[in-house]
């Protein structure tokens, strides 16, 4: 298991009351990777106040935005959860 933290913005942070997030994750395999998917999956159980947000929030990875599939490195990457924003 590896400890990796989340950065927060807009409706993540105020729902949280933080910035950043740490996660525990069980990486894949010699490569330390996971699947985007299983970065959410675990936010969403360390983290149920983000649950009904969840879906509509993508993963950026040193800062771009990944698929669920993707394999993302734990090792020096820095992850951001980015809810919908809305411009005016």
């Amino acid at each position: 298991m590896l400890k990796k933290n989340v950065l927060l913005f807009a409706s993540a942070k105020e729902r949280v009351g933080s910035t950043e997030v740490s996660l525990e994750l069980t990486a894949e395999g010699e490569t330390q990777t996971v699947t985007a998917g299983y970065v959410m999956e675990r936010l969403g159980v360390e983290y149920p106040c983000l649950l009904d947000l969840l879906p509509s929030c993508r993963l950026a990875v040193n800062c771009e935005y990944v698929s669920e599939a993707s394999l993302v490195p734990l090792v020096d990457s820095e992850f951001a959860l980015i809810p919908p924003v809305s411009g005016g």
